[in-house]
C-alpha cells in the first residue's frame, strides 16, 4: 500500500508549527510580560529563556521550509497574502533576539531602550502571528491558483480578535514558564498573572470559537452547528475538544494558586494550545489555504515529496533529541548565578 505523502507532510508542517507556537510563545510570553515586573526580575525572566530560546525559533524554520517544500502552491498564495504581518514578524524578532545581548551589556540608558525592544518585539510579533493566523482563518481571495486580494485582506475585525487572543496565550504560556523557573516574589508574580491570564484565555477562545463559525459555512458544518439546527450526529463527536479546552483551563487557574504545583499550570496550557489547534485544524480540514485549496490539490510531485521525507526522517529526531537535550541540561529553577550582566 502506497503511502499518503501529502496527508503525512501536512502533519509534520502542523507538528512543526504547534511546536513552534508552544516552544517560542512561551518565550515571546515572558518578554510580553516584561513591563510588569521589576529590573531585577526581568534579568531573571531573560535568564530562564536565554538556553532556548533561539533552538525554539527552529521550528518557524522548518514549518515555513516545509511549506515552500512540500507545498508550493500554498506557500505562493499565503506569502503575497501575508506579506505585511509576517515582515512585522520577523522585524520584531530581529529586534527581540538583538535585545538579548544588548540589555546585558548596555549603559543606563541603552538598557531602557533594549529592555523595551525586547517587550515591544514579544509582543508586535505574537500579534503579528495572530494576524496571520486570523487572515488565514478568514479565507484569503483566490482567483485560479493564485492571490487576488489586496494588501490589506488580512486586517479585519476577525484577524484583531485572533491576535489579541494569541498574544493572551501567549503570555498565559510565559507566565506558566515562570512558575517553573522562578523563585520568590517574581513566582508568586507569575502565579497571580496566570489566574487572570487563564480567565482572558478563556473568553478569547469563546469568541474566537463562536467568531469562526460565522466565518464560513464549512466550518459550521464542522462543528454540526447550522442556522436552522445542530446535527448532533456531528456535534456530540466534536463536542470534547471544547469540554478539554475548558477542563485545561481550570487546571491551570486551580494548580497556579498552589504553591506546591510547579510544572502542572505549564502542562495544563499546553493542554489549552492543543485542543484550540485541534479545534482550527478540524475546521479547515481537508483545506491547505481555506476554504479554496486543498492539501492534496497544493502538494508537490509524490517523487519530491518521498525524497524530501527522507531527508526529514534523519533529520526531524535530530532536532527533537537537540531541543529534549538543551531542556534536560537547563532543567530546575534559576538562581541569581545564572543573571549575566
Amino acid at each position: 500500500m502506497s503511502l499518503d505523502l501529502p496527508m503525512i507532510w501536512a502533519v509534520i508542517i502542523a507538528t512543526a508549527v504547534f511546536l513552534y507556537v508552544v516552544l517560542d510563545g512561551f518565550d515571546l510570553g515572558v518578554g510580553i510580560l516584561f513591563p510588569f515586573a521589576s529590573d531585577s526580575e526581568r534579568d531573571v525572566m531573560v535568564a530562564s529563556i536565554a538556553p532556548v530560546w533561539d533552538g525554539n525559533e527552529t521550528w518557524l524554520v522548518l514549518g515555513g521550509g516545509g511549506l515552500f517544500a512540500a507545498f508550493p502552491l500554498a506557500y505562493a498564495t499565503l506569502m503575497p497574502a501575508m506579506y505585511l504581518p509576517i515582515g512585522f514578524m520577523l522585524t520584531a524578532l530581529i529586534f527581540r533576539g538583538v535585545a538579548f545581548e544588548f540589555r546585558a551589556k548596555a549603559g543606563a540608558r541603552g538598557r531602557r531602550f533594549w529592555t523595551a525592544a525586547f517587550a515591544g518585539g514579544s509582543l508586535v510579533a505574537a500579534l503579528s502571528q495572530g494576524l496571520v493566523l486570523g487572515g488565514f482563518l478568514k479565507g484569503i481571495e483566490i482567483e485560479g491558483r493564485s492571490f487576488a486580494g489586496g494588501h490589506w485582506d488580512w486586517l479585519s475585525p476577525f484577524s484583531l480578535l485572533v491576535a489579541a487572543s494569541l498574544a493572551v496565550g501567549y503570555a498565559l504560556l510565559g507566565a506558566c514558564w515562570l512558575i517553573m523557573k522562578a523563585e520568590g516574589g517574581l513566582n508568586a508574580k507569575a502565579r497571580r498573572w496566570a489566574r487572570g491570564l487563564a480567565v482572558g484565555v478563556a473568553f478569547a477562545m469563546f469568541a474566537v470559537s463562536l467568531a469562526m463559525l460565522s466565518v464560513d459555512p464549512t466550518v459550521a458544518a464542522h462543528w454540526g452547528v447550522t442556522m436552522r439546527a445542530v446535527d448532533w450526529s456531528v456535534f456530540l463527536v466534536v463536542a470534547p475538544l471544547p469540554l478539554l479546552a475548558g477542563v485545561s483551563i481550570v487546571t491551570c487557574w486551580w494548580h497556579a494558586r498552589r504553591k506546591d504545583s510547579v510544572a502542572l499550570p505549564f502542562i495544563a496550557t499546553v493542554g489549552i494550545f492543543v485542543t484550540g489547534f485541534l479545534g482550527l485544524a478540524l475546521s479547515t480540514y481537508p483545506n491547505i489555504i481555506p476554504y479554496d485549496i486543498t492539501i492534496r490539490e497544493a502538494a508537490a510531485a509524490d517523487n519530491s515529496l518521498g525524497l524530501m521525507l527522507v531527508g526529514v526522517a534523519i533529520m526531524l529526531p535530530v532536532i527533537l533529541g537537540y531541543t529534549a537535550y538543551v531542556y534536560w541540561v537547563f532543567r530546575g529553577k534559576v538562581t541569581a548565578d545564572a543573571v549575566h550582566h
